[in-house]
């Protein structure tokens, strides 16, 4: 880690190797120009000890943030935005790396009880320290000219970095009133970089939990899905649930816990099978909506759950119930009702597929299927499918993953034979119109059903003459005539 480098520093005051890229240089003079003071401060700063690279820098000025930025911009010749209700501004600069520079005065935070919009004031360097979320947070840079690349660190922020710990600068219990988000931010933090949370600071998250309920639905879900897209997402889950605020955030998802028993069968802790899964499919893809597949392609298991005499437990059609409920969450989290949920729900829907494809006999027909139902999707849903083997029993875990192969290999045989994937119909709407003279109407979605489901059964190949001699059949069977020119 970065922090034994440091310490061979003296007092840890000198950076100047690390904040050599000229941007900074740039920021310097201009802080100069104006007679004020320029820090870089936050997670740029924090990255440098964790050796992580970083290309968003965030800058603090004792003085007008927004006048600062304008004249950084006027000389690397750049437009700058300017967000005048939070007194920032932001710049886009294409140098040693394709920078984002936020610029913003130094200000003090106050709040009243029934509001997590501060009330913002000018304040000092102490002021704009003490307002940030956790000590690591805390730590600055100088960029003025007199002592260039000295670091600030009044929190002691190395020192929780090099003990791996998540900490507030002041009275956590405060900071989270304050700020509730702070207390997804905080797990958030915790999970991205595998550090542990202060026991006081974690006791006053869970003190201060229902205060998550005044935060907004998209702020909420951004800091989940940064937990969600992390290395191992279970760790931010399971601190989310001991501290309360998964059950509050995201109720659907603590229900999938615990185990029941009844005559001696009992069922798998769901809750936990799941984020199994959802390690799984982390190891494997940064894929997040696959990720949201994972999370939720059990999320029926609680409302489908039954226990049978001579049978156990079942969880019947949990599959098509959760496909159900993929839109109704994400509704609720304001994730987009686009292609993006039809892809989750898609996965939810097919998950059981392959493994009953086992069961029932791999055959060509039920492959074609499947492959028509998953089309470009159906190599997502096969790491899915394989994730979501957890036993612990080693010789069923064999068993499965043989299983899967077999239908992987199926998968390409009738894919490289038949061409199903990303299927387009041989025969259009428009052929079957103009051959029978007809207007459009049911007895052509009729001849195009029947059409694909001849492809999909294997009574006739994927090809433009199998399937017009195919029409002309279903046509006749339909009462349809010829039309003239197409005898």
């Amino acid at each position: 880690m970065f922090f034994v480098i440091l310490q061979k520093t003296k007092k840890y005051n000198y950076l100047k190797q690390y904040i050599n890229q000229p941007v900074f240089s740039i920021i310097s003079e201009a802080a100069e120009e104006l007679k004020i003071e320029a820090l870089v401060i936050g997670g740029y700063v924090r990255d440098i000890f964790m050796d992580r690279d970083s290309s968003d820098i965030d800058i603090v000025a004792l003085g007008n943030g927004i006048e600062l930025a304008e004249k950084v911009a006027e000389k690397i010749n750049t437009d700058v935005k300017v967000f005048k209700n939070f007194g920032t501004a932001m710049i886009h600069y294409h140098g040693e790396k394709n920078w984002v520079l936020e610029f913003v005065g130094a200000r003090k935070e106050s709040y009243r009880i029934d509001s997590r919009k501060p009330i913002i004031e000018n304040g000092s360097l102490d002021d704009d320290r003490n307002r940030r979320d956790f000590t690591i947070n805390t730590m600055a840079i100088s960029l003025n000219k007199k002592d260039f690349g000295k670091l600030i660190d009044p929190f002691n922020g190395i020192n929780d970095i090099k003990n791996k710990l998540i900490k507030t600068p002041l009275n956590p219990e405060i900071t989270f009133s304050d700020d509730p988000l702070r207390m997804m931010r905080a797990i958030r933090f915790a999970t991205q970089l595998n550090f542990n949370i202060d026991e006081t600071t974690f006791d006053a998250i869970i003190k201060n939990k229902d205060r998550i309920k005044i935060v907004s639905k998209e702020r909420i879900t951004d800091e989940l899905n940064k937990i969600i897209l992390s290395p191992k997402p279970s760790i931010g889950f399971n601190l989310l649930d001991k501290s309360g605020l998964l059950k509050i955030i995201f109720p659907q998802f603590t229900a999938l816990k615990g185990v029941e028993i009844i005559n001696g069968k009992g069922h798998k802790d769901n809750y936990f099978h799941t984020l199994e899964v959802l390690d799984k499919i982390a190891l494997q893809s940064n894929n997040l909506w696959l990720r949201w597949a994972a999370i939720l392609h059990d999320i029926a298991k609680p409302e489908t759950k039954k226990f049978i005499e001579n049978t156990g437990w079942t969880f019947y059609a949990h599959e098509f119930k959760g496909a159900k409920m993929v839109p109704i969450i994400f509704k609720h989290f304001k994730l987009p009702l686009n292609e993006k949920m039809k892809y989750v729900q898609k996965l939810v829907l097919l998950h059981l597929r392959p493994q009953a494809l086992v069961e029932d006999g791999v055959t060509d027909s039920a492959i074609r299927r499947l492959l028509f139902e998953a089309d470009n999707d159906i190599d997502d849903l096969m790491m899915l499918c394989k994730a979501d083997i957890t036993s612990k029993n080693l010789n069923k875990v064999k068993k499965y993953i043989k299983n899967f192969e077999h239908v992987e290999n199926k998968l390409k045989e009738v894919e490289e034979k038949d061409k199903i994937r990303n299927w387009q119909p041989p025969i259009s709407g428009d052929i079957i119109i103009k051959t029978f003279n007809i207007k459009p109407g049911p007895k052509v979605g009729i001849i195009k059903k029947a059409i694909r489901e001849a492809i999909l059964d294997g009574k006739i190949q994927n090809n433009y003459e199998q399937a017009f001699k195919f029409m002309l059949l279903k046509g006749k069977e339909l009462g349809l005539e010829l039309k003239e020119s197409s005898i």
